[in-house]
């Protein structure tokens, strides 16, 4: 089945690429039509371009010197070695040689609810975050399928595509707000006089054009953003299959971890996408189905069993699991 699997890493980081371009192109024509809008000149339309790019370039050189360290503080969690969290840090170093990458800093978060994350820039200055609900509740071979699906989002720089389009969808955010605010105290007025010629017939329609980016584009990036982050979940997936040669394994935990009532209480909307499986769960007040961040807990089963030729999850297995993510 090797066809099979790496024909589905390949399928999995071409849709993440593509989705990507699909937001820094969002962000483009969110820029040149406000610019034109406001301006009434291309040569406005390509400086408001510019400024939206510098903008995401200040907050991207934020978080990618800083963001882990935040994440890591929000979490509440708190570095181990190998006398505090020995098996612990046994899986992890196993793994990260499988991977062939340097040994991510390890974090214990005190929480009794299973799940784990990685974060950092890169894989020399990665971390990876473990609840210790996780280590009492799987087994080793449970554990090494999730330490594996977190070790291959710091070996694909998962952690640091997610900081890159995070960056964007924050700039189109920003950019639309601006705008919105600009237009609602009259900077979008115009005299009579102004409104005539072609030329500002084109900016009248670019305005329109303009208001309408500016309140969908957010929503549309959003979306593509948690796209993104549900293709990233398949490919570390299937490459933590490819460090530990165990499906099984993997395949138990995420089942294991979607049906635990457990609320992971130091997780919230700004970290959900980082951890290995959603931690918020559906009955939850901060729930949002329509914003979910991972994929199907079914879905993710089916496919590593596809990766092996079994068959998917019966009726009784996919109606026990289904809508627990």
């Amino acid at each position: 089945m090797a066809g099979t699997f790496y024909d589905q890493i390949s399928a999995n980081r071409r849709n993440s690429l593509f989705l990507a371009l699909a937001v820094i192109l969002l962000l483009a024509v969110l820029g040149f039509a406000i610019g034109y809008a406001i301006s009434g000149r291309a040569a406005g339309a390509v400086g408001a371009v510019v400024i939206a790019v510098i903008i995401g370039s200040v907050a991207a050189l934020g978080s990618y010197f800083g963001g882990d360290k935040l994440v890591l503080t929000v979490s509440d969690a708190k570095e181990v070695d190998p006398t505090s969290a020995p098996q612990l840090m046994n899986v992890v170093q196993e793994l990260a040689i499988a991977a062939n990458i340097p040994m991510p800093k390890v974090y214990l978060i005190d929480d009794t609810a299973p799940n784990a994350f990685a974060t950092g820039r890169d894989p020399k200055h990665a971390s990876v975050a473990i609840t210790s609900g996780l280590l009492q509740k799987l087994d080793r071979e449970e554990l090494q399928g999730v330490i594996g699906h977190e070790l291959s989002h710091v070996r694909n720089f998962d952690i640091r595509f997610a900081l890159i389009v995070g960056v964007l969808v924050g700039s189109i955010a920003l950019l639309s707000d601006f705008f919105l605010r600009f237009t609602f105290w009259g900077g979008g007025r115009r005299s009579s006089s102004d409104s005539k010629g072609g030329a500002n017939a084109l900016q009248a329609v670019m305005f329109v054009v303009a208001i309408v980016l500016a309140i969908l584009a957010p929503i549309a990036a959003r979306a593509v953003q948690l796209a993104v982050s549900r293709q990233r979940e398949y490919l570390a997936d299937a490459s933590s299959v490819d460090l530990t040669r165990n499906p099984a394994g993997l395949e138990r935990a995420l089942a294991i971890i979607a049906e635990d009532k457990e609320v992971l209480e130091v997780a919230n909307r700004a970290t959900q996408h980082l951890y290995f499986t959603n931690p918020i769960k559906k009955f939850e007040e901060r729930s949002s189905n329509l914003w979910s961040t991972h994929p199907p807990i079914v879905d993710r089963i089916n496919r590593l069993r596809q990766l092996t030729g079994e068959g998917p999850l019966d009726a009784t297995e996919t109606h026990e699991l289904a809508g627990l993510d």
